[in-house]
């Protein structure tokens, strides 16, 4: 839930505008009325491009509740800053408590979130999320509990009731932030997350009436709940996917940089594939513990797709992309196994690269892996002989990379070691003479 950067063009090409606001086309045509007390206007029933989304959304709104804006102040304290917990594109987003229905019951811990004022793109994924999440209904996705939509002199207020993740974002435990709280993930928590991710991914492509491709995939938006449950938020960006015939959806550029799929960025081509190179990028991050971009480091580091060529899976050197805080995991093979699957989703050919259920198969295979490595002390023994062989080989490589050495530079430390040899030397006659005179 952060501000993401938006990728703007009239006509396909790669440069990224890091300052424009973000765009969606939506397939829909959209009313700017909106919800009066105990009314629904027409911008919450316009039609859709696919004959099946208008019917369930309909009949599924009605399990949304609409809130007062009175109701959401009191939940957050006036909107409070002790409350607020992210902030994004969208606007911000607090922590809430909602009043009991009955006496005996507690507060409802929610989160909020708040579309800035004036904000018609804002509104438009608001209404993005609205749309879809109400007819949306799975273990991996976020669950929407309300809504609120108010026209003031103020100007519009956009608000969105979702269920509260005690756990933040898996962003919060991959990056290791200073402000993070959060003890390093295991490996096996990982892939546990990256595949229930997964299958909230499978679900919005091949488990609903109508495709759903996401466009927005990234670790900010993998909500971790109190048991560490990913569930996919921040639908604002997401829309239906191509139906019939048709092989893919024409669109503006929009999502985040480091993570958009480059056909789609080069040609505004949207499909199923998008997201699943998106995926690929995030198992790379899980893997290393680095983000796809990161200036902050040395310069030919700053691109996590561009360092890990370096390293690739069936060489020694491979396990020096782990991210230092795994502390091992039991079984290297079940990492490699995942970085094959990251390399076939972010395969060139978007036709080339695995369905989501395909990755699904992958990650259970890999968890296979890792579980059986743990009960089996037959299979862990080897390994720790392999690592510590390889643990001693990295520091032989790092000692050759880290200080670039090179034969003109060996020649030149020699010839300086032999004239500080003959400078000691004269240095000891002249001391000699000294002494016996």
């Amino acid at each position: 839930m952060k501000c993401f950067w938006c990728y703007k063009q009239k006509k396909p090409t790669n440069s990224i505008n890091s300052s424009a606001p973000p765009t969606i086309e939506s397939g829909t045509e959209v009313s700017t009325e909106t919800v009066a007390s105990g009314k629904q206007s027409s911008w919450l029933t316009s039609s859709s491009s696919s004959p099946s989304i208008p019917g369930i959304y309909e009949e599924r709104l009605r399990n949304l509740k609409e809130f007062d804006l009175s109701e959401l102040k009191t939940a957050t304290n006036n909107f409070s800053r002790l409350l607020k917990i992210g902030e994004g594109g969208f606007g911000s987003v607090y922590k809430g408590f909602l009043l009991p229905t009955k006496p005996k019951d507690r507060k409802t811990v929610v989160a909020i979130k708040m579309l800035n004022h004036n904000s018609q793109q804002g509104h438009k994924e608001w209404l993005a999320e609205v749309k879809i999440l109400s007819v949306l209904e799975h273990p991996n996705l976020v669950k929407l509990i309300g809504y609120c939509a108010v026209d003031g002199e103020r100007g519009i207020q956009r608000l969105l009731v979702y269920e509260y993740m005690t756990n933040k974002s898996l962003e919060h435990h991959l990056f290791n932030k200073p402000s993070s709280v959060f003890p390093p993930l295991p490996w096996i928590t990982r892939l546990q997350i990256a595949l229930g991710a997964a299958k909230g991914l499978d679900y919005l492509h091949h488990g609903f009436e109508a495709q759903i491709i996401y466009r927005d995939y990234k670790p900010s938006n993998v909500l971790l709940d109190e048991h560490l449950m990913p569930k996919l938020s921040d639908f604002g960006l997401a829309r239906e996917g191509p139906f019939g015939d048709r092989t893919h959806v024409t669109t503006a550029v929009v999502g985040t940089r480091g993570y958009a799929a480059p056909e789609y960025v080069e040609t505004g081509h949207l499909t199923s594939k998008s997201d699943v190179w998106s995926f690929g990028v995030v198992l790379f991050e899980i893997i290393t513990g680095r983000a796809s971009i990161e200036p902050n480091r040395p310069k030919t580091e700053q691109k996590l797709l561009e360092w890990i060529k370096k390293f690739p899976v069936g060489t020694k050197r491979f396990h020096m992309i782990l991210d230092p805080r795994l502390r091992n995991p039991c079984s290297i093979d079940s990492v490699r196994m995942v970085a094959t699957l990251a390399n076939r989703c972010l395969l060139k050919n978007p036709k080339d690269r695995p369905t989501m259920t395909a990755v699904i198969d992958s990650l259970e295979n890999a968890i296979i892996q890792e579980q059986a490595c743990h009960t089996d002390p037959k299979l862990q023994q080897p390994k720790k002989e392999e690592e510590k062989k390889e643990e001693e080989e990295k520091e032989e490589e790092e000692k050759e990379e880290d200080v670039g050495i090179t034969e003109s530079f060996k020649r030149r430390m020699v010839l300086l070691a032999k004239m500080g040899d003959k400078h000691n030397r004269r240095k000891g006659k002249f001391q000699t003479m000294h002494v016996s005179i």
